[in-house]
C-alpha cells in the first residue's frame, strides 16, 4: 500500500506544470482522474517519439492516471463533475482566472457540494494581480522574477534552460506540497480550502540567496558577478575534446582537493582568496588545466575516490549507464496499457514503508469514461444519453 492510498484527485491540468504535481501524487498511490478535452488535445501528445500513439512524455506525465473524456462547455458536464465531486478529495485545475467560474465547477460553487473539497488553481501569475490573466511559459515566469537577468555571461543574453525551471519547481511542487498541507489541515479540522499556486510566486522565492542580498542591503545581483553563477572559480570548464565539467570546490577542503586534481597545490592561496583579482586568476588556471586533458583523461584521474565536488556534465544517453542512477534505480519499467513496458523516469522520492506505484503509462483520451462513471452511480442508459450528446467527444 502506497503512502497516499485511498486519496481522489480529479486532474482538470495539461501540458506540464499540472500534470507533473498530479504524475507525484499518482505515484505516490492517489487515484487520479485526468478529465480531458475530446476536442482540444493536450500540446505533450505531440512531443516526438510516439510509442502506441502517445508520446513518451505524454505517457510518463499521465502514468497510473485513469482519463475522462469530458467537454466542460456542454451543460450536462456540470452534472456529471458534481456527481463526481461527492466522493473526491481534491481538484487541481490549471485554466486562466475565472475560466472554471464560467464552467461552473469553480471553488465555491464545488464547495456546496462537497465542503471539504481541496482546490488547488495552478497558474502562471497566481488568482489576482494585475498579470493574473496574462499567458505565460517557463521561459516567461523565469524574466519576471529576475531570475533570468542574473543567470548568464557578462552582456550576453540568458541561457534557455534544457529543463523547466520554472513550471516543475515554481509550478508541480508547490501544487504537491500545499495539497498535501491542505489534506494534514483537513485531517485536524474537517476543512477543505481553495490554493491559489502561482508559479511566479514561487520560482521568485527562489531568489532566498541573493535577492535577500538586495532587499537588505541594495546589492543587486548581476551576471556573473556572485559566487555561485560564474563570479567566482564556480562553474563549467572545457576539455581538450569539447565537453565539460562542473567545479563546484567552494569549501577549503574541496579547493585542496581541486588543486591536487590540477597538479598545483600552491593555488590553494588564490583559490581561497576573498580577492576578486585572485579569484579570476585562479579561474583562469583552472580554465587552462581542464583544456590540456580530454574528457575521458579527467574521468580517469578522478576516479571513484575524488570528493571534491568535479563532476562530469554528462549527456543524457550517458546519466541512464551512470552506476549511481542505476543505483538509486531511477529508471523503472512501467507496464503499458496494449502490453509490454515502458521505460520511464521513477518517482525521485525513497518511502522505508511504502515505495512508489507505478499502475500503467498515459492512455488515450477517454479510456476509461465509462468505467469512472459507473463508479459514480450512472447507468449504462444515462451514460448513453449523454454520449449521444456529444458529451464525451
Amino acid at each position: 500500500m502506497s503512502v497516499l492510498n485511498g486519496l481522489k484527485v480529479l486532474d482538470f491540468t495539461t501540458l506540464l506544470p499540472g500534470p507533473f504535481a498530479t504524475m507525484m501524487l499518482a505515484d505516490m498511490g492517489a487515484d487520479v482522474v485526468k478529465v480531458e478535452s475530446p476536442h482540444r488535445e493536450d500540446m505533450t501528445k505531440h512531443l516526438p517519439p510516439i510509442i502506441d500513439e502517445v508520446s513518451a512524455a505524454y505517457a510518463q506525465l499521465n502514468r497510473s492516471k485513469r482519463s475522462v473524456a469530458l467537454d466542460l462547455k456542454q451543460v450536462d458536464a456540470k452534472e456529471v463533475i458534481f456527481s463526481l465531486i461527492k466522493e473526491y478529495d481534491i481538484v487541481i485545475e490549471q485554466f486562466r482566472p475565472g475560466t472554471m467560474e464560467r464552467l461552473g465547477i469553480d471553488y465555491k460553487t464545488l464547495k456546496k457540494v462537497n465542503p471539504s473539497i481541496i482546490y488547488c488553481s495552478l497558474t502562471g501569475y497566481g488568482q489576482t494581480g494585475p498579470m493574473s490573466n496574462k499567458a505565460g511559459h517557463d521561459i516567461n515566469y523565469l524574466a519576471i522574477s529576475g531570475a533570468a537577468s542574473y543567470s548568464s555571461r557578462k552582456d550576453q543574453a540568458p541561457i534557455p534552460l534544457g529543463i523547466q525551471v520554472a513550471d516543475i519547481g515554481g509550478g508541480s511542487m508547490p501544487a504537491v506540497i500545499s495539497i498535501l498541507a491542505a489534506v494534514y489541515h483537513r485531517l485536524q479540522t474537517g476543512e477543505g480550502q481553495h490554493i491559489d499556486v502561482s508559479i511566479t510566486d514561487n520560482l521568485y522565492a527562489f531568489n532566498a540567496l541573493y535577492g535577500s542580498g538586495y532587499l537588505a542591503g541594495g546589492e543587486n545581483p548581476g551576471a556573473e558577478s556572485l559566487m555561485l553563477n560564474g563570479g567566482t572559480f564556480y562553474d563549467y570548464y572545457e576539455t581538450k575534446d569539447g565537453r565539460y565539467f562542473s567545479v563546484g570546490s567552494l569549501e577549503p577542503k574541496f579547493q585542496k582537493e581541486l588543486c591536487h586534481l590540477l597538479g598545483e597545490p600552491a593555488l590553494l592561496t588564490l583559490s581561497s582568496s576573498t580577492k576578486t583579482a585572485d579569484q579570476q586568476q585562479f579561474k583562469e588556471k583552472v580554465k587552462i588545466a581542464f583544456k590540456e586533458k580530454t574528457f575521458d583523461e579527467w574521468l580517469a584521474l578522478l576516479g571513484n575516490d575524488f570528493d571534491g565536488c568535479v563532476e562530469p556534465v554528462l549527456k543524457f544517453a550517458e546519466t541512464v549507464e551512470h552506476p549511481h542512477i542505476k543505483a538509486r534505480e531511477m529508471i523503472v519499467p512501467v507496464s503499458m496499457p496494449s502490453g509490454g513496458t515502458q521505460d520511464q523516469i521513477a518517482f525521485p522520492i525513497k518511502f522505508s514503508n511504502q515505495p512508489a506505484s507505478y499502475r500503467h503509462t498515459g492512455v488515450q483520451t477517454g479510456t476509461h469514461t465509462k468505467e469512472v462513471l459507473k463508479k459514480a452511480g450512472w447507468n449504462d442508459s444515462k451514460i448513453a444519453e449523454l454520449s449521444e450528446k456529444g458529451i464525451f467527444g
